[in-house]
């Protein structure tokens, strides 16, 4: 449910470089990862139990010490990755055992108004707010793919458009379209802004706007499996970050979608689009918004059957995942993980904010539900932010 920039503009702005433009639509389907591309054998564990999400003495007396501001103590343990649910795409499968050290992790998604801080102290300009390189991009895609017109490059992202009516549900084309001048500032174009939305988590972020955000203050972006341990609140192998039950007593525990995709999102929940953070209930570790909302970036490479390789070692011992991406369904285009889902999930469509559901987007990518947040480690939680130590930024 991410999307490559020129990807999605090819498509979206018609007859730009109709060469491109069949070959955009097969690309679409590859990066929203559904079960049709995602070619994964099925395994199983058998007899696997988890030894819960217990911290040793050490990670208890981490947790003592004082929290970096607006961060949670993740304890650190062993749990089940993954899951073998048949009702879960393929890339999901098998549940394996991992274990992780104790670490901190923000309590919410990045906000518009902490980007804004960072934007302004070290003048960043973020991905959709350059153009897009033409050399770089090329590398991306199937040998002899003509260069489009250099009004396709300009600056911009994709932005979900609800439609009039019912749509198949096979083609994105149909709710999203590249807007030029669209980014965090403007989320869904030139016409809109994040005034009244400073609570709400930044979207339009790349991958390496996120890694540059998380360097500047001193913290890095989760691995997939630490991600994954935190969204569980040390509950294991549950369908939901909060239980089996997907509205318990009659509550909605998430921003995810109501009513008939791609048409119209009721907001039942209490929110269409985005909803400032911390709206829904935290989990068992005090993090919001694990589940919906927007999209969270990981550090790690997407691969579709990286759950297999761990299902073969007996515990993955803090895994910082594939040593590369692969991705049968887009061959040309590495990716990096995401997880969590966001307020555009439906269960007629897509049910992604189940803490074992993940995606892979292009590290360049960003689009209007897509965001991050960060994590410290656990034995390194003296987060310096002084301007000695920062990285240079483009401007």
């Amino acid at each position: 449910m991410h999307f490559w920039r020129i990807k999605g503009q090819r498509l979206l702005a018609r007859g730009v470089c109709a060469s491109i433009s069949n070959r955009v639509r097969w690309l679409f389907f590859g990066i929203l990862g559904m079960g049709s591309v995602l070619l994964v054998s099925v395994a199983t564990i058998a007899g696997s139990s988890a030894t819960g999400s217990n911290g040793n003495q050490a990670s208890r007396g981490e947790a003592s010490r004082g929290a970096p501001p607006g961060m949670a103590w993740i304890p650190g343990g062993v749990f089940l990755m993954g899951t073998n649910d048949k009702e879960s795409f393929p890339n999901e499968r098998p549940a394996h055992l991992v274990q992780v050290r104790g670490f901190w992790m923000d309590v919410h998604d990045v906000t518009n108004a902490e980007f804004a801080k960072f934007v302004e102290a070290t003048g960043y300009v973020t991905t959709a707010e350059r153009p897009i390189n033409w050399e770089e991009l090329r590398k991306q895609l199937p040998p002899g793919t003509p260069k489009p017109d250099d009004s396709a490059l300009a600056p911009g992202s994709l932005v979900f458009t609800p439609t009039s009516g019912p749509v198949p549900l096979n083609d994105l084309s149909a709710w999203w379209r590249w807007v030029k001048g669209a980014g965090w500032r403007h989320p869904e174009g030139p016409g809109s802004s994040i005034q009244g939305r400073e609570n709400h988590p930044v979207v339009q972020v790349s991958w390496y706007d996120a890694v540059a955000y998380a360097q500047w203050a001193g913290k890095r972006l989760p691995t997939e499996a630490e991600w994954e341990f935190a969204a569980r609140g040390g509950l294991e192998s549950k369908r939901y970050v909060w239980g089996d039950d997907f509205r318990p007593g009659g509550r909605y525990m998430a921003n995810t979608w109501q009513g008939v995709f791609p048409v119209r999102d009721t907001g039942e929940d209490g929110f269409a689009g985005t909803s400032p953070v911390g709206c829904f209930p935290a989990n068992g570790y005090g993090l919001y918004d694990m589940a919906g909302n927007v999209w969270q970036w990981c550090s790690d490479w997407y691969r579709v059957d990286a759950h297999i390789e761990a299902a073969s070692q007996n515990v993955c011992r803090d895994p910082a995942g594939p040593a590369e991406s692969y991705d049968p369904g887009e061959p040309y285009s590495p990716k990096r993980v995401v997880k969590g889902g966001s307020f555009l999930c439906n269960p007629s469509y897509c049910e992604s904010y189940r803490p074992s559901a993940r995606r892979g987007t292009p590290p360049d990518t960003g689009s209007s539900h897509t965001g991050f947040r960060c994590v410290i480690p656990g034995d390194d939680t003296q987060v310096s932010r002084s301007t000695e130590s920062q990285p240079s930024f483009t401007k």
